[in-house]
């Protein structure tokens, strides 16, 4: 046999049973708080028209990053979502656009990318989020970052913690100032974006220089934004962040970098990152926007259930029984209700230690194996 046939391609793996339960049971427990707070769960496709799906997707992003082929039966070009965010855009904006505001949206599902980073190889992401449709207020944001940090909590992360960025901060200050052209911006955002002192001055953005150091600790962080802030340009956002930072309590530890702005391209006033001990890189990521096509705002987060899995803490396993033939069926039946995972025998020669059985049913009588 040539054992080169069953090699998967670069960035895809098999999840086994162990990985593939702690997912499971991740997923469960995340989808049922968003449920508990009125999120209700929708199932966009695997496959869209690529220009319905590019009208929905950041500008500059489109579909370079989805697998893109022909339809056999429309003739036009499909693709492979990347991302279901957008189609959770396109759903609000269409077959949901008279639905009563706000507009409460659960998700969760495959995605691909054609190329992974070196940091994360994986082109296979199984994406759960919430998206909450038709209200851009500190209220909102406070909302959505306070569930993603429950939704963590119920799937067993512990030492959770929340990154805030501010991905309009260059924007909204430089429209203070009409001296500055787009091309200056541009480099002033450029510089901000590798944290490069010296390039910052030289691209005439000294006046920026305090952001470098507005990071942190959150309310220390704050407080050296609000030192900068003399002229009162960012005072909603930084009172939308202390607000924000007062729901979250002791629930997280809390960062700040105002600066931030690499996978919050598409964000608008407010961006988070979430982390928690025992994974690596980020779970999840959110944050205010608009919507492609109909330019409603929305906040919301997308976790990334495949790697919050590997951090989560694991259950107290189940009892598992051995079902001996001629076993009671009732007595089955109720050991499954209690908890318990069951095993039937189907042949002669089976081994239940092998197949990890604890117990074993005989008629309607339970033993230690």
């Amino acid at each position: 046999m040539n054992k080169s046939s069953d090699l998967l391609p670069e960035g895809l793996e098999d999840r086994l049973p162990a990985s593939a339960a702690r997912i499971t049971r991740a997923m469960r427990a995340c989808l049922d708080v968003l449920d508990a707070h009125g999120y209700d769960r929708v199932r966009p496709p695997l496959l869209e028209f690529e220009r319905t799906l590019a009208s929905r997707m950041p500008a500059g992003v489109a579909t370079q990053r989805c697998f893109r082929f022909v339809d056999p039966v429309s003739l036009r070009t499909l693709a492979l979502r990347s991302d279901i965010t957008p189609q959770i855009g396109r759903i609000a904006a269409t077959s949901m656009a008279n639905a009563p505001r706000p507009l409460r949206l659960a998700y969760c599902g495959d995605t691909a990318v054609i190329k992974a980073s070196q940091l994360d190889p994986a082109r296979e992401r199984l994406q759960l989020g919430g998206e909450l449709i038709g209200a851009d207020t500190v209220a909102a944001a406070s909302e959505i970052v306070t569930t993603a940090i429950e939704t963590c909590q119920a799937a067993g992360l512990s030492g959770i913690s929340v990154d805030f960025t501010l991905p309009d901060l260059v924007d909204t200050l430089a429209a203070q100032d009409a001296a500055l052209d787009a091309e200056t911006v541009e480099a002033i955002r450029r510089e901000l974006d590798t944290k490069d002192a010296g390039g910052l001055k030289a691209v005439g953005g000294a006046d920026y220089l305090p952001l470098l150091y507005a990071t942190g600790p959150f309310a220390e962080a704050l407080d050296a934004l609000r030192e900068f802030d003399k002229a009162g340009a960012l005072t909603s956002r930084i009172e939308g962040l202390a607000a924000i930072a007062g729901r979250i309590g002791d629930s997280a530890r809390i960062t700040l970098d105002p600066t931030e702005r690499h996978g919050f391209e598409y964000q608008s006033w407010l961006g988070f990152t979430l982390y928690a001990e025992g994974v690596r890189g980020a779970v999840g990521r959110g944050g205010t926007y608009r919507i492609g096509g109909s330019d409603e705002a929305a906040t919301g987060f997308t976790l990334y259930l495949d790697r919050l899995a590997e951090g989560a803490a694991e259950p107290d396993a189940a009892r598992k029984v051995y079902l001996a033939l001629g076993h009671d069926p009732a007595a089955a039946a109720k050991l499954r209700s209690e908890g318990a995972r069951t095993i039937a025998q189907i042949g002669e020669n089976e081994d239940p230690a092998a197949l990890g059985c604890t117990h074993v049913l005989r008629g309607t009588e339970t033993a230690p194996l």
